[in-house]
């Protein structure tokens, strides 16, 4: 084939791709003006783990106050924690070669109650997030660590 034909040739299929493309969005979608956060730790405490969820609550609430951009005309952010699991852990591995999980789920709802967008989170980190395995607090130091996750992946979600 000669090469002036295989350069039309392209040219025709690159217009092509184009225009089909030529609808789909490639910008960002705004940030949503965000008025409430309200955290939901109910269903992790229905799992025998209250004082974890007790923990968990305000963490999380202090990790997402940043989002609040609306003063009363907003959308409220409604993020339920579903399940929290560390895995054994004994220092340079985990026992069970896990990873640490929290799982969530963030809804945005608008002034009327009617939901705008829900999205599941997991954060999943290695136990080795929270530091020395060895000290007293590891435990909370993991569970802030993935605390700071799952309020990151909530907020990538939201475009902020």
């Amino acid at each position: 084939m000669p090469p002036e034909l295989m350069l039309a040739r392209r040219t025709v299929l690159v217009g092509l791709a184009a225009a089909a493309l030529a609808g789909c969005q490639t910008t960002p979608r705004p940030a949503p003006a965000i008025h409430a956060i309200r955290v939901d730790t109910a269903p992790l405490a229905a799992k025998g783990q209250a004082a974890i969820a007790a923990a968990v609550k305000p963490m999380l609430e202090r990790e997402l106050a940043g989002l609040r951009t609306a003063d009363g005309r907003g959308a409220t952010l409604e993020v339920t924690v579903t399940g929290l699991y560390l895995t054994s852990y004994a220092g340079g591995q985990a026992v069970t070669l896990g990873n640490d999980t929290l799982e969530s789920v963030a809804r945005l709802i608008d002034p009327n109650g009617s939901e705008i967008a829900r999205y599941p989170i997991l954060a999943i980190m290695a136990p080795s997030y929270g530091g020395a395995w060895y000290r007293p607090d590891v435990n909370r130091r993991r569970i802030e660590a993935l605390v700071a996750g799952n309020a990151q992946w909530i907020r990538r979600a939201l475009g902020s």
